[in-house]
């Protein structure tokens, strides 16, 4: 271990600093993770949502979002407001639909153990769909199109725990142009992030590797893919770069590029990369809450970037926090990151009454795996938080939890009906919002509010839930609280495994008044691209190193009135 101090050098900037709310005049849109959309009911036991392996595309001044088992698909001019559109001219119960603009025509094809049939839209806005392929070459599952700028077209696939990920070029009519390539195989013995397990810590397990997408990026060929697996809070996506579309690759020193394994919700593998209208790179991915089911899954969507190196990354420090939708070019995070700390992390709690295994703690404990039930799902349950002092309030999310639901498929009329209030005192309420004849089935919904509000007290009232018991996962409060910042961390250490090089451990001394600690990571010294987030703690594993690169850490303190940054980076070889 080599201890360094460096204060004046990038990586010691993006470890944090002192935030507060945005002070300009213009307002901010903000959102939140897991994103507020209308997560289907699945089809079969248990009941429970489900969405996940999610494409994003641009077409025709819009943007359509497809995810697995949704029963149709979504569309937004800003990635803020989303609209479901329900069809059956396309097979939306596959897995891993993919899709690509082609011209005037937004093409659509999912997984399959047959040969898929490709379909193909001019007008998906009114689900509008015919057929422009019979069947694929060969069965392909987890498929991602690619348009090179040459216009020549690909095909890459690829889902298993023992095959590869495949490539191929593609004719105007979507037949293979030679054999596929394979492009890429599992590496656990050497890449810690591909070891199954929360903690990538089953090593006798093989990984699922899968997921495959492709962005070219300055001359650069970006061939992203997911591992270890979708139940894992470890789900997260790597990357290989090439010269050319079918390779060789080689891996990018940074890997994971988007890696979540903390927080309230917890993955972010198997998504798309994408462009937003103003140039900005985001990655979409799947957050993992496998409770009720295996693929009981969220969305998230994370800001991406790509630096002067060419290193693709995508920040999730505070990534289930509010951030910033731009409205014009970024060049980094801290331009997204709106500075609204989590209020209600441990909070004091008054529910109306609870069924005994689900304690009311589990609302804000912040994990999304946690979840808080009252004894019926009558109107009148409700929750009241109390942050502790007085807050400055700007924003909360709601995070709805299934409890004894038997509800299969998208149904008319479901819906989560609720009020939102707020109070200095304990005694006099205000409402926030009057969600009590809401017609929307979100079970993540997010508010910011129009001008922040000062509150101590905050409290959710039931008038209705789509079935079983009214109950919660998170009541999740943001905004700048009125005390000190925590003290900076001490003491902080890391010790490469001498016997497995993926693993480190590290420790440090409890910051006073932290809530908690992100760790800001990577295998440069100026670019603390990954981070790991924790609460309370002050010894941390983590297993999903690549056991041949050099890494430097780096830690940061933060509560509810804001961040203490760090300056001391560590190294270990």
């Amino acid at each position: 271990m080599k201890r360094l101090f460096l204060p004046y050098i990038l990586f010691a900037m993006t470890l944090g600093c002192h935030t507060a709310a945005p002070t300009s005049e213009k307002p901010v849109v903000t959102v939140c993770n897991p994103m507020d959309l209308s997560y289907r009911f699945c089809l079969d036991e248990p009941s429970r949502r489900e969405a996940a392996d999610p494409t994003i595309v641009w077409f025709r001044d819009r943007y359509y979002l497809f995810a697995s088992k949704s029963g149709g698909y979504w569309h937004s001019e800003d990635l803020t407001s989303w609209t479901f559109l329900e069809t059956d001219q396309i097979p939306v119960e596959e897995y891993a639909p993919t899709a690509i603009a082609l011209g005037d025509t937004l093409y659509f094809m999912g997984s399959s153990t047959v040969k898929s049939t490709l379909y193909k839209s001019g007008d998906p806005l009114n689900g509008i769909w015919s057929v422009a392929r019979e069947s694929m070459d060969i069965p392909v599952w987890d498929p991602a199109f690619f348009l090179d700028d040459d216009n020549r077209l690909y095909l890459y696939w690829g889902c298993s725990d023992r095959n590869p990920l495949y490539g191929v070029e593609l004719d105007k009519n979507f037949s293979f142009i030679g054999e596929p390539v394979e492009l890429k195989h599992a590496r656990p013995e050497q890449y810690g992030w591909e070891v199954p397990g929360d903690y990538n810590t089953l090593v006798n397990q093989a990984p699922w590797i899968e997921g495959a997408w492709m962005n070219k990026v300055n001359g650069k060929y970006y061939l992203q893919y997911s591992g270890p697996g979708t139940e894992y809070k470890s789900y997260s996506d790597g990357v290989y770069v090439a010269d050319q579309p079918l390779g060789p690759y080689s891996l990018q020193e940074h890997n994971p590029f988007a890696y979540k394994p903390e927080g309230f919700a917890a993955g972010a593998g198997h998504g798309s990369t994408f462009a937003d209208r103003y140039g900005n790179f985001w990655h979409i991915g799947t957050m993992t809450i496998s409770q009720k089911h295996m693929f009981e899954r969220r969305l998230g969507l994370f800001p991406e970037f790509f630096d002067e190196q060419g290193i693709m990354y995508s920040p999730t420090r505070f990534g289930d926090y509010p951030m910033i939708l731009p409205d014009k070019k970024i060049s980094g995070y801290e331009e997204i990151f709106p500075g609204w700390m989590l209020l209600s992390y441990g909070s004091k709690i008054q529910v109306s009454s609870s069924v005994d295994s689900l304690p009311p703690a589990n609302i804000t404990d912040e994990d999304i795996r946690s979840y808080w039930a009252a004894a019926s799902g009558n109107p009148g349950e409700y929750v009241s938080l109390d942050l502790g002092n007085l807050c400055d309030v700007y924003a909360i999310q709601v995070n709805f939890a299934e409890h004894q639901t038997a509800i299969f498929g998208r149904q008319p009329g479901l819906a989560h009906r609720y009020t939102l209030e707020y109070s200095e005192d304990g005694s006099q309420w205000t409402m926030l919002t009057d969600q009590s004849a809401n017609q929307t089935d979100n079970s993540h919904p997010y508010f910011q509010l129009p001008e922040k509000k000062t509150a101590r007290y905050l409290k959710i009232t039931n008038h209705g839930v789509p079935g079983g018991h009214f109950a919660l996962s998170g009541f999740r409060v943001f905004g700048i609280g009125n005390g000190e910042l925590p003290g900076g961390v001490t003491g902080f250490s890391a010790r490469r495994d001498p016997a497995d090089k993926r693993k480190v451990h590290l420790s440090w001394n409890k910051a006073e008044g932290a809530t908690g600690y992100n760790i800001r990571y990577g295998t440069h010294g100026d670019r603390g691209y990954l981070d790991y987030q924790v609460y309370t703690d002050t010894t941390l594993t983590i297993n999903s190193l690549n056991a041949g690169a050099a890494y430097y850490f780096g830690i940061e303190s933060f509560n509810e009135n804001g961040i203490t940054e760090g300056t001391e980076v560590v190294e270990v070889r």
